[in-house]
């Protein structure tokens, strides 16, 4: 009875946390096109929605590196599931509160660390698993995402250089819905398999199985959770990203959008679960920097750094501590 309550339990944490990432992250598919005006806020939002929902069916790759290569299997009780879960939930809701963009995927795989650790000490973290498939990641998408923003970004410049401004505002507003769209399906291909993989581990209590696949009704309630979520909306993100750090225009938008989601694609075809909030502020941040260094907000910019560096070990003690909790309570 107590097994089937912890489960019971877990399950709806990963929903909820499913659904807090998706009114989390709706500023990364929709920031861009709603500050250049080419979409109404709730239009985006529920374009975004319906995009999330769809993407979040795409393949389990990113949901298997959740479900066994972070933390020894043995470790990955139900009680340290919900105690991840818990913890990669109140940082999501503490930095959405404060309107900063910060990475939902790290909360969880801090919650997820930060409980192991708690339960079973640092042996129980597969260190190598966590340092080829989100640390790295973590280090190089960013980096990935600026970059190839930049570039590309001069590339479409010197393209239209000679043609009017009016006419390339026109252009880029229409391939702007092109690329929000892009960018909302990555979002769901990545994040939505996260709780997939969370869940699938707390069904498989302890059992190591290398051939674990997802129950279809987990991935259908992630999903749902995904589009509810996103058509909650982030505003406070939402604004952030698109008019704080860089005043963006449709061309800026469109680039942004399309380079990040391409980044994505790429880590989910990798089985990488990777922050889509770091990929497009540092492709928002890419695209800016080509118009002169001084436009991009830098000031935004080092609050967003500070919040990215802190959101594992934060998440982390906080899913340590509602370990403590949960066990000194006797369950």
């Amino acid at each position: 009875m107590v097994t089937t309550t912890l489960i019971v339990l877990v399950v709806i944490a990963a929903l909820v946390f499913t659904f807090t990432n998706g009114f989390h992250d709706t500023a990364n598919a929709i920031a861009t096109v709603v500050s250049t005006g080419v979409l109404r806020p709730r239009t985006a939002v529920m374009m975004a929605a319906v995009l999330n929902l769809v993407g979040a069916f795409m393949g389990t790759a990113v949901a298997k590196t959740i479900s066994k290569d972070l933390i020894d299997p043995e470790v990955a009780t139900q009680l340290v599931v919900l105690a991840a879960l818990v913890g990669a939930i109140a940082w999501n809701l503490f930095t959405w509160y404060f309107g900063i963009p910060s990475s939902s995927s790290h909360a969880l795989v801090g919650g997820l660390v930060g409980a192991a650790w708690a339960s079973g000490g640092p042996q129980s973290i597969l260190w190598a698993g966590v340092n080829k498939k989100v640390v790295v990641p973590l280090v190089v998408s960013p980096f990935l995402g600026f970059f190839a923003s930049f570039v590309v970004m001069v590339a479409v410049t010197w393209m239209v250089r000679r043609a009017r401004p009016s006419l390339i505002n026109s252009v880029f507003r229409k391939l702007q819905l092109l690329s929000s769209a892009f960018m909302a399906w990555s979002h769901g291909t990545n994040d939505a398999q996260k709780s997939v993989g969370v869940v699938t581990l707390a069904l498989l209590a302890g059992q190591p199985s290398s051939d674990a696949h997802a129950p279809t009704w987990v991935i259908v309630a992630c999903a749902l959770a995904m589009g509810g979520g996103t058509a909650m909306g982030g505003w406070g993100i939402i604004k952030t990203m698109g008019s704080k750090i860089f005043k963006l225009r449709p061309i800026h938008g469109f680039v942004a959008e399309t380079t990040a989601a391409t980044v994505i694609e790429l880590c989910t075809i990798f089985g990488l679960p990777t922050s889509t909030t770091h990929c497009i502020t540092s492709a928002i941040m890419g695209a800016g920097a080509t118009t002169r260094l001084s436009a991009v907000s830098w000031g935004v910019t080092r609050r967003i750094l500070v919040a990215w560096v802190l959101t594992i070990p934060a998440s982390a003690a906080m899913s340590a501590g509602t370990w403590m909790l949960l066990s000194a309570a006797g369950i």
